[in-house]
């Protein structure tokens, strides 16, 4: 009697994970192997899948996403701290370098920039206050005191003016939530 009972279930399961797919949702699951994110989707009454690069910096995983329709509409799993890079008015920058420091002291996490391919950073940091420093094209923008909490994720938007000379970030107020910016250098 168990048997009927269980497969119904587990069917239910496959219906419904299939239906969510057929629905155009993408969905985005850290691998088994603990080494990539896994990207799934329906398309022409298939599923597609991809998968996307899941790196370390000592106990801290990250990825780099945001590239295309299916990466912009996924569900990611929730990692801590999600920076989103921008130039001027375009929504996309990649091969950003991103250093994460606890603001307490102790190991930085270092992204290198040939790791970040897409405009979104997923970082799979600890609670607590965190100083961040983002590179692009040899400009450093610095954010400081910028607080991971349990349970949410926390975004931040790094923007650079088009202008190499004249870089600008936009960030959330780690104490308000609201947005800061845009700031002038020698404003940071």
């Amino acid at each position: 009697m168990r048997r009927p009972l269980v497969w119904l279930l587990l069917s239910g399961i496959v219906i419904a994970s299939q239906a969510a797919l057929e629905e155009g949702a993408v969905s985005a699951t850290v691998a088994e192997s603990d080494e990539q994110v896994e990207l799934k989707w329906q398309h022409d009454g298939r599923t597609v899948s991809s998968s996307l690069p899941l790196y370390r910096s000592g106990n801290v995983r990250y990825f780099s996403a945001g590239v295309g329709a299916e990466e912009r509409s996924a569900r990611y799993p929730s990692f801590a701290l999600k920076i989103i890079f921008t130039a001027g008015h375009k929504p996309f920058l990649s091969h950003v370098g991103v250093t994460i420091q606890p603001a307490a002291g102790g190991a930085a996490t270092i992204i290198p920039p040939e790791q970040v391919e897409g405009p979104w950073l997923f970082v799979d940091l600890p609670p607590g206050p965190y100083d961040l420093s983002a590179t692009f094209r040899g400009q450093v923008q610095r954010l400081k005191g910028i607080t991971v909490e349990s349970g949410r994720q926390k975004v931040i938007h790094v923007r650079w003016k088009e202008e190499q000379d004249s870089p600008v970030h936009v960030a959330e107020d780690p104490q308000e939530g609201g947005d800061i910016g845009p700031l002038g250098k020698g404003d940071e």
